[in-house]
């Protein structure tokens, strides 16, 4: 996610420190990261037609605890030219072994606006079928849960108890899955 040269003009950005996946800038007294290995990430809400919602679990090391999120990936990762569209399907089918009929466009934004130039993209994935196992790539150990819309909250919940992380994000996606699946979504 470089940043555009327009985006700071007249402004000097100076590179702290540059890793293999991430960069530290400073902008006169701001500190922030931006990626340098994707364009934008995504997020897929995904829901079966017997309306159970599709979660991801995987050991995240910042936090030092699994985390329950909604399946998610970087666009571009890996020098491929690829539409958001195209990285949603293919991250919901990596992840969760769900194949994406379609998906729909719900909302962008920024991921962690005081911290990091990392912008979203949260998608509905429409028409899902069990296509394969998921789990993530040779890099990954994702657990895939299959919840019932009506009990995902109580589910939070119970998994918080046994020490799992939520991100936040997964109460704004169960607010989106519910307003949808009350209207008809094109």
């Amino acid at each position: 996610m470089t940043l555009s040269k327009n985006s700071f003009k007249n402004k000097k950005i100076s590179v702290i420190h540059e890793g293999k996946y991430i960069r530290f800038l400073k902008l006169g007294r701001w500190e922030f990261v931006e990626r340098t290995n994707c364009t934008s990430i995504v997020i897929i809400l995904a829901m079966t037609d017997d309306r159970k919602v599709i979660f991801t679990e995987q050991y995240r090391p910042p936090v030092s605890k699994r985390v329950i999120e909604f399946p998610a990936g970087l666009v571009n990762d890996e020098s491929r030219n690829e539409s958001i569209f195209t990285a949603a399907k293919r991250e919901l089918l990596e992840e969760t072994g769900y194949r994406a009929g379609r998906m729909v466009r719900l909302l962008d934004g920024p991921v962690s606006s005081g911290f990091t130039s990392d912008m979203v993209t949260v998608l509905q994935a429409k028409d899902i079928k069990k296509a394969g196992p998921g789990g993530g790539d040779k890099l990954e150990n994702i657990a895939v849960y299959e919840v019932p819309l009506a009990k995902a909250e109580s589910w939070l919940a119970q998994m918080q108890k046994k020490g799992r992380l939520v991100d936040p994000k997964v109460y704004a996606g169960l607010y989106f899955l519910n307003k949808n699946g009350r209207t008809k979504i094109s």
